[in-house]
């Protein structure tokens, strides 16, 4: 029988046990473990032999993460980064040349740009809204397409079809960053692309208390290898984390509901501001991409960014007023909270690549939480006043 999303959000991975001996847990169980003992040396118990390896917990939401995705294979990682780190040792090679979005979140910039190019891996940013520049930014060493859809910070779409289709005509590995839409409002590996990673730190996990990522993806071949790595590197996540965001997902389906409702009206009421210079979110239909954002989703997310007129000052002023807003990177919580990008998490990224790039010192971006509607609205027109 077929289910629905929170219906797998709830229970996948998570089905009671009533073997003999077993409790029959509703919810999984946090198996702290390192080791688990066996009846004869030469065979694990029920394949489990140390918690890097695999962990009861850990294997919990790694099926329900794949579930979520409709994929065949889920893994868990101790970071957005340490998932997109592992994509990378396990998929390419040295000499070989990936094509990134030239708006990336900036620690995958970093990684791309300042680690691994010491490892002979070269990557080319290019603008992937226009699908045309990643088949020019093509060369014969190429052998990865990172995109995300929306972009951080700029919220800019790609048409992830025409991607994968330029993708496979090339030989090319397409991986999706699917944080900000999250599996409930996009789903990348039914519009053609191979890998797909999250920051589980954000909406999945949705509380702002487990550090996490993941990779999920139909492929054996790169599913093999990027286990390998997972468990030769270790970058898994901890049995307490994977716990905490096995309950996360569970409401992942309402939440993402409330997100977006608070973020498009926000972006509504920040566009009638004569001290705005410009609202940025899929969900406005003056939005340059909502067409193509509106065909590949079933909603536009909890994140926007506006400009503020002004300057870097005016902004940290601005971010000051806001009472129900922390001042805090990262996203995707049931709290609402505001960043300026260009000191705070793009700051890795040089100055002269932000602005060409369209990060100014005032743009601001929003993580709309779940919180009343009304209060959001009405702390943003304090703030501005």
């Amino acid at each position: 029988m077929a289910i629905g999303f929170s219906t797998r959000a709830i229970h996948n991975g998570e089905e009671p046990d009533f073997r003999a001996g077993a409790s029959g847990d509703v919810a999984v169980p946090i198996h702290l473990s390192t080791t688990f003992a066996r009846l004869k040396a030469g065979s694990p118990t029920a394949g489990y032999e140390y918690t890097r390896s695999l962990n009861p917990t850990r294997k919990a939401l790694e099926e329900k993460l794949a579930s979520l995705d409709g994929a065949k294979y889920g893994l868990a990682f101790s970071s957005g980064l340490a998932a997109a780190s592992t994509i990378i040792i396990s998929l390419l090679k040295a000499g070989d040349h990936v094509i990134g979005f030239d708006d990336l979140y900036g620690g995958t910039r970093r990684l791309l740009s300042n680690v691994f190019v010491n490892f002979n891996i070269s990557v080319s940013y290019v603008d992937a809204t226009v699908p045309e520049n990643i088949e020019k930014a093509v060369k014969p060493e190429s052998k990865l397409i990172w995109i995300e859809s929306p972009t951080n910070p700029l919220l800019k779409i790609a048409d992830i079809r025409a991607i994968a289709k330029i993708a496979k005509k090339h030989g090319l590995i397409l991986v999706v960053d699917n944080t900000f839409l999250s599996p409930y409002f996009q789903k990348p590996l039914d519009l053609g692309a191979d890998v797909v990673v999250y920051s589980t730190t954000k909406y999945i996990g949705g509380h702002s208390d487990a550090l996490g990522g993941s990779v999920v993806l139909n492929n054996e071949e790169y599913y093999k290898k990027i286990a390998y790595n997972q468990n030769a590197v270790g970058a898994v996540l901890s049995p307490f984390d994977s716990y905490l965001t096995l309950r996360g997902a569970k409401t992942l389906a309402v939440r993402m509901e409330q997100h977006q409702k608070n973020a498009l009206a926000l972006a509504e009421f920040l566009q009638k501001s004569p001290k705005i210079k410009r609202v940025l979110y899929p969900g406005l239909k003056n939005h340059p991409h909502h067409d193509i954002a509106a065909s590949q989703t079933t909603g536009f997310g909890g994140v926007l960014s506006f400009e503020l007129e002004g300057t870097l000052a005016d902004a940290e002023n601005f971010l000051s007023k806001l009472k129900l807003f922390s001042t805090a990177e990262s996203l995707g919580g049931v709290e609402s909270l505001a960043e300026i990008p260009a000191i705070m998490t793009h700051a890795s990224v040089p100055k002269e690549v932000r602005e060409k790039n369209g990060i100014s010192d005032t743009l601001i971006r929003i993580s709309a939480g779940i919180e009343n509607t009304e209060d959001l609205i009405e702390d943003f027109r304090k703030a501005l006043e």
